[in-house]
């Protein structure tokens, strides 16, 4: 992780976590994915310097209401955007095609699933918009959503505390425990679906 960040956060605390978080979830470029400064941010609860649980609760206010102002701005202005789409708008109609359809077709798990797995979590929230899905819809699922990744991301850099110096010199190493772990809970959200489903037709 660069330097400066690595000292802003460190310097500001909660403040600045917040605004790292905030600022990527309503599509501000950042190089650094906020999976890794959330981590950063479990280990400086993990050596005393901040508190976790506040740490978790800044996380969580920070992604709920980044992720709800770019799921707002497309529930009621997306036609118009997508008709004078600006350059910085990282999203193509092929992209939209896609996720829209598992959406349509997945439902309420379809966009929780979309809200806590990296490099598509912001486009779900985009294309949530754009179909119309109701807020009552989303937004319980946008503080679930918030709530699980929040404490993954965080109680993983809190768990990996004792080995920051290893992960700062193999830093794809731990992308891909970041990766691995979103994909034990999304399997295991997977399989909850799946017998839920079998019961019911059992039930039947």
């Amino acid at each position: 992780m660069p330097e400066e960040l690595i000292v802003f956060i460190t310097n500001y605390g909660y403040l600045a976590i917040f605004l790292v978080v905030f600022a990527q979830e309503i599509g501000i470029p950042n190089p650094v994915p906020n999976e890794l400064v959330l981590m950063f941010s479990g280990f400086l609860a993990f050596k005393g310097i901040l508190s976790l649980p506040i740490v978790i609760l800044v996380t969580i206010s920070a992604d709920f209401i980044g992720t709800n102002i770019l799921y707002f701005v497309f529930y009621y202005f997306g036609a118009y955007i997508l008709q004078h789409k600006p350059r910085w708008l990282p999203i193509s109609q092929k992209a939209i095609d896609r996720i829209s359809k598992h959406i349509s077709t997945g439902g309420k798990w379809a966009i929780y699933v979309g809200r806590i797995t990296p490099f598509i979590r912001g486009y779900t929230s985009v294309i949530t918009g754009l179909l119309q899905i109701e807020p009552k819809v989303f937004l319980p699922i946008a503080i679930i959503s918030a709530t699980t990744w929040s404490l993954v991301c965080v109680i993983t850099g809190w768990v990996l505390g004792p080995y920051l110096n290893y992960a700062g010199a193999n830093m794809g190493t731990v992308k891909y425990i970041i990766l691995t772990v979103v994909l034990i809970v999304l399997v295991s959200i997977v399989a909850v679906i799946y017998f839920q489903k079998r019961i019911a037709i059992k039930k039947e």
